[in-house]
């Protein structure tokens, strides 16, 4: 099983999902852990009785919500403590230092950095990464209209003194109202849908998903996700 972080306090979890519903595509089994503050996906993936921790299907992906450690998780689910939780991957989104050590992220495959430029996302996902004791390799995913150098360089100097190790590669997501708006509209038809979306958008989350998948996937990735745009 892969482990994959999302950190940061910029509201994420719709891109979580979108990444997760490539991965469905191709075959694989996804958990998706909301292990935020806020829990949206609480609020957007469709669930018939929510409680406060519950696991649940969408369109494939299976969704956690309320655990705060793996084996919480194994328990709701009735399994053994040493099982293996049978999901090729688990994507992690949190904003909080205590959720990255429970749930281990230090030692995943790979963690993500997600943040805009406000200060609030900024410091505030910064924060979460203050009390790391080990070094922590980290992407960043901007979120940006028009991402600047003086952007980066202003994220590089509020994180000097953490234990975060910034990996040469950058994600950018456009920071377009149209986006939102195409996501706010499947929310409200609990449906998970690229189409519409920018193609900025979705290279960008077409490099993610490559990026946790592979070079030897990336081909068929780009293949299943023209199906994924037509809606097929």
């Amino acid at each position: 099983m892969k482990k994959i972080g999302f950190i940061g306090a910029y509201d994420k979890t719709d891109m979580v999902i979108y990444v997760a519903k490539i991965l469905v595509a191709l075959g694989k089994k996804v958990l998706v852990i909301d292990a935020t503050t806020t829990q949206k996906a609480k609020y957007i993936v469709p669930v018939i009785k929510p409680t406060t921790t519950y696991v649940t299907e969408f369109e494939g992906i299976d969704v956690a919500v309320g655990f705060n450690n793996y084996n919480q998780i194994k328990e709701y689910l009735g399994m053994p403590i040493h099982a293996d939780m049978g999901y090729d991957f688990t994507l992690v989104d949190t904003d909080e230092a205590d959720t990255i050590e429970s749930f281990e992220l230090v030692t995943a495959d790979h963690n993500y950095f997600v943040t805009s430029f406000d200060a609030y996302s900024l410091k505030k996902g910064l924060e979460a990464l203050s009390g790391l004791t080990q070094v922590m390799k980290m992407t960043k995913v901007l979120f940006s209209r028009n991402a600047t150098q003086q952007e980066d360089d202003y994220l590089n100097y509020l994180s000097l003194g953490s234990k975060v190790e910034w990996e040469e590669e950058r994600v950018y997501f456009p920071f377009e109202v149209g986006d939102q708006t195409v996501m706010a509209e499947n929310q409200r038809v609990s449906k998970i849908k690229f189409k519409k979306l920018s193609n900025q958008y979705k290279e960008a989350l077409m490099y993610i998903s490559g990026n946790i998948l592979g070079q030897s996937d990336y081909n068929e990735m780009r293949k299943i996700f023209k199906q994924l745009e037509k809606g097929v």
